[in-house]
């Protein structure tokens, strides 16, 4: 086989199992309000998440060619992919797309260790960022497209990273509030009924909306693969196989659960009822499909904290643990320029080690290492569908208090 296309192999490869983590990662955003009220059983809950990933995984592809054009600048004037970028069989862009995939997947692994809810998506750009500015310097990033639009990092990731979650607070924070002013007077045991069932519909809109956006992501990044190894010439389309792997990737991590970021979003945040978790779920759903629809990369992770935090403040007398919104903050400011440094220095090692198939072998296997580091500590506490709603402890941050003490 050709070095580009043993290379390529590994980019496919190792950006499934960054859908996967992605999955697992995610599934927080669109059930954990569920789950920690009750409307659904924790299982139940992921097995439906995951069935609607799969499903709106195939509903567009504007994100998708958002990562494809809007990252690295492999495009010419007249949209065809420039010639100096696949030279070699693409060798030297498919390094750097494994490389950013690398350091998205270890920040993934990172946080989902520690339980917080930062973005999948702002991972991936930040390694795919960190490896191009190493690969091909600062001009080689598509900072903000050609001028005439709203497009490159800055357009499509950065301005909707700050503009979503205060969006989605504000929708969930007057959403709230217009709730609990209808249903005063109401018997409580009614109306949590009643808002149980409601849950399970926005549930199932943001899962289906993150299944939208998120899995998306990945269709762009092995797009891009193709691209440079020239097996793939249309930046405007997506093959059905890669759609149809990146659709079956996520929806597989989706239902394997990640109980980790479910607890701190369901339990951590807000002591959440059925009515602030239907208005939060449906705030997000609706931020994420506009979204998506206008081809936006937003994190689907900050859209659905800043969702929860407003549902917090707007319920009269509600507790917010500033504390842990705190945490998150940090986490997602960090996402980016954590993510970039790891796929810069795998960049590194990969070119050092002569840029071709040894390079790609050696940054693959530190990857699995890595993982499989983080998997054995996890074994130490634990966090899984029967422990997942026990009582958040305030003092200890995410350790569990069972329920029944």
């Amino acid at each position: 086989m050709e070095t580009a296309t043993v290379i390529l192999v590994l980019v496919v490869v190792v950006a499934l199992s960054f859908d996967f983590t992605n999955g697992f990662h995610d599934t927080a955003n669109a059930m954990a309000t569920s789950i920690a009220t009750g409307a659904l059983k924790p299982k139940t809950a992921v097995a439906l998440s995951g069935i609607l990933n799969l499903v709106g995984a195939f509903l567009s592809v504007e994100v998708a060619l958002t990562v494809t054009n809007a990252v690295v600048k492999i495009q010419n004037k007249d949209g065809s992919p420039k010639p100096a970028l696949l030279e070699g069989g693409g060798s030297a862009l498919l390094l750097i797309v494994l490389a950013g995939l690398v350091g998205a997947i270890v920040w993934n692994l990172l946080t989902w260790l520690v339980g917080l809810p930062s973005s999948s998506s702002h991972a991936l750009f930040g390694g795919l960022i960190g490896a191009t500015v190493a690969g091909l310097g600062w001009a080689g990033v598509n900072w903000n497209g050609d001028g005439t639009k709203i497009d490159g990092v800055v357009g499509k990731v950065i301005i909707p990273a700050i503009a979503s979650p205060v969006l989605a607070c504000i929708v969930a924070t007057v959403g709230t509030w217009l709730v609990h002013r209808v249903v005063s007077g109401v018997a409580q045991r009614f109306t949590d009924q009643g808002f149980r069932w409601g849950q399970i519909g926005s549930a199932s809109l943001v899962s289906l909306a993150h299944g939208t956006n998120d899995a998306q992501k990945t269709m762009g990044v092995i797009t891009l693969g193709l691209i440079a190894s020239g097996h793939w010439s249309d930046t405007a389309a997506v093959p059905f196989w890669v759609k149809a792997a990146c659709a079956l990737a996520i929806a597989s991590g989706t239902y394997l659960g990640g109980w980790r970021i479910i607890r701190t979003l369901g339990k951590g945040l807000v002591e959440i009822s059925p009515a602030q978790g239907m208005a939060a779920e449906t705030s997000s759903g609706a931020v994420i499909l506009i979204s998506s629809h206008l081809g936006f990369a937003l994190s689907t992770t900050h859209v659905t904290t800043g969702s929860v935090l407003g549902s917090g403040l707007g319920k009269p007398g509600a507790t917010v643990r500033w504390r842990v919104a705190g945490r998150m903050v940090v986490a997602w400011v960090t996402t980016i320029p954590a993510a970039a440094l790891v796929g810069a220095l795998m960049w590194w090692i990969g070119h050092t080690l002569g840029g071709g198939v040894v390079g790609a072998l050696v940054i693959s296997l530190l990857l699995l290492g890595f993982a499989v580091v983080v998997m054995r500590h996890s074994r130490k506490n634990p966090v899984h569908a029967d422990n997942v709603n026990d009582e958040w402890d305030a003092t200890a941050g995410a350790e569990r208090t069972p329920a029944a003490v």
